[in-house]
């Protein structure tokens, strides 16, 4: 059984590992990885057709206990221990809950002080009480329910009848658990890494992209400073062209170096006839944290593409990214009745990581376009239990549409170079 300390308004956990308000979804999966052999059962819940409108649920069965992420930023929001008779708790070092004896009302005073009465809820038969970012939950008889809600206080039980606590919540501020957001990624979830903030793709007024300006944020070194200033923001850009070298003195060292062994999607290439040289591989610098992928060409070791992540649950690669949050301004050809309809007159939409795909579908496609079909499958698990994905050509864009019409990912493709025109001198000049 699991032992725990609570902090209001911040984490619950214990001296090896702890969930803390704010915290990326993949860092608590990883904890809970890590945590295999005591905390079993784990679910993961979340709405396959609208992932943006509920809550990213971690689901600790065997333990009592329910994590729920914000589904735009999937950071943790609120921590909740809803079967309290599954876990021990304790508040400054103080225990005041087992199994064997749940927190009465006089329990959480003697634990934690004095509030304010408890909310009486007629509907649920609930009394409420609240701490600073802490709530428990009283379910209360009800031929004990008062007539008028005047706080726990007001009511009288019989010896050995007072409540007990059905539920506990953790969360950011001192608003109400329907009201709680998920606060900004504190600092001991940095771990040296850098975080995006925003990511905007770069393109010329011919539709032509350059490349993508990345404002990250990361941790000062100065410790004596306060948290929130300790965090510290950077623009930068990184370009088609650009070298291994000037990228990571952009964006630091990358999460992992990935070669490619093989291009599955060469076929629909015009070189696909081409047979592929063994003795060279292009190479992703895959930046996890940031949701990004840029892939290097083995020969000039210089930026030919970008991957952009969304990390949309029901997606094969769900859990390796933090979402990349895009803007991706794109030119269309509309007519001046749709440029009515849109109220945009220069003819651009942009598309972001929220877009859904059958918003910019008709803009964006000729009727007569079709996708490629992506099937994943790996050597360990040769089926996909999430489906295809649909990968559609824009311009020099590739996005990839899940079956709910969310965007999975994008990827920027570099622009062929023009062939050099033929030099028009008499002279034998190279050219």
């Amino acid at each position: 059984m699991l032992e725990l300390e609570v902090f209001p308004e911040r984490s619950l956990g214990n001296e090896q590992w702890e969930f803390v308000l704010g915290m990326p979804f993949y860092q608590a999966v990883n904890i809970l990885q890590r945590q295999d052999r005591s905390i079993r059962g784990v679910q993961v819940w979340y709405s396959d057709q609208t992932p943006l409108d509920l809550d990213l649920v971690l689901n600790l069965s065997q333990d009592g206990i329910r994590l729920l992420f914000d589904p735009v930023s999937q950071r943790l929001k609120l921590i909740e221990v809803n079967n309290m008779s599954k876990v021990k708790l304790k508040y400054c070092g103080m225990v005041f809950n087992t199994p064997q004896a749940a927190p009465t009302i006089e329990k959480i005073d003697q634990s934690f002080g004095a509030t304010h009465p408890g909310v009486y809820n007629a509907e649920k038969h609930l009394f409420v009480l609240n701490f600073r970012g802490l709530t428990f939950d009283f379910p209360i008889d009800s031929k004990f329910e008062p007539r008028y809600a005047r706080g726990l206080g007001s009511l009288q039980f019989p010896n050995g009848a007072s409540p007990v606590v059905s539920r506990m919540s953790i969360y950011s501020g001192n608003t109400s658990i329907e009201d709680c957001r998920a606060p900004a990624l504190p600092l001991t979830c940095f771990h040296g890494n850098c975080f995006l903030e925003s990511l905007e793709v770069l393109r010329s007024n011919s539709n032509v992209t350059r490349g993508v300006k990345v404002t990250m944020i990361t941790e000062d070194t100065d410790v004596g400073k306060d948290e929130e200033s300790r965090k510290k923001v950077m623009e930068k850009e990184v370009l088609f062209g650009h070298s291994c070298q000037e990228v990571m003195s952009n964006l630091g060292a990358p999460s992992k170096v990935f070669f490619k062994s093989e291009d599955k999607m060469k076929i629909h290439s015009a070189s696909a006839h081409k047979r592929p040289d063994s003795s060279t591989a292009d190479y992703f610098y895959n930046y996890f944290t940031l949701g990004l992928d840029i892939l290097f060409d083995a020969v000039t070791h210089r930026v030919k593409k970008f991957i952009l992540h969304t990390n949309y649950p029901g997606h094969y690669t769900f859990n390796i990214y933090c979402r990349c949050e895009f803007q991706l301004p794109v030119a269309v050809d509309r007519g001046e009745k749709s440029r009515k309809q849109h109220g945009d007159q220069q003819g651009v939409v942009v598309i972001s990581a929220f877009t859904k795909w059958w918003e910019v579908q008709s803009l964006l496609l000729r009727p007569e376009q079709k996708p490629v079909i992506v099937n994943r499958s790996s050597c360990t698990n040769t089926s996909n239990p999430f489906g295809s994905t649909f990968c559609y050509g824009v311009q020099d864009l590739i996005l990839e549409v899940m079956q709910n019409q969310h965007i999975a990912s994008v990827t920027l493709c570099q622009p062929p170079t023009p062939s050099p025109s033929p030099c028009p001198c008499p002279c034998p000049c190279p050219s």
